[in-house]
């Protein structure tokens, strides 16, 4: 396999371990932990999760023709809590997700190096996808830092438990 097919397996692969972990993490929760938060300037598992949504869908459609910030796309509305139900935090999950994974699919080696743009700055495919990197990860650690505070005791550990 050539590097670039090499990269964009291992990239793919890294970000489905990320989406089954906060699942792991989601899962543990109750319907009204989704959307508890410390504070008024902290945001709750489902806001994370609607702005991740967003950002997914914006940056990833379409992403080789058009700007990664489309006009459709209302950032500061994804930070609004207008969601009442699991159900309708976890359709957008799986949008933001499916998303970004098929297009993370469509790509191919010579795309890694063509220039693209996320909001009118240029971008290496790569870059863009490392940005990603960089920006989910973020994102998918509060999930779980805010699952794990709130399930204490109850908590059943994502990965290696501790003393084991």
């Amino acid at each position: 396999m050539s590097i670039g097919g090499e990269y964009l397996k291992t990239v793919t692969q890294r970000f489905s371990e990320a989406k089954i972990t906060a699942e792991k993490a989601i899962a543990q929760l109750t319907e009204s932990e989704l959307f508890w938060s410390p504070n008024e300037e902290s945001n709750s598992i489902a806001i994370i999760i609607k702005h991740m949504s967003g950002n997914m869908v914006s940056r990833w459609t379409d992403f080789l023709h058009t700007d990664g910030e489309k006009p459709f796309r209302n950032r500061d509305h994804e930070f609004v809590g207008d969601m009442k139900t699991k159900e309708q935090v976890m359709e957008l999950w799986e949008l933001g997700w499916e998303t970004f994974l098929s297009a993370l699919k469509d790509i191919d080696e010579e795309h890694l190096l063509k220039t693209i743009t996320i909001r009118n700055e240029p971008h290496s495919v790569i870059e863009a996808i490392e940005r990603q990197m960089y920006h989910y990860s973020y994102h998918v650690g509060q999930i779980i830092y805010i699952a794990k505070h709130l399930k204490s005791g109850d908590w059943k550990s994502l990965t290696i438990p501790r003393k084991k």
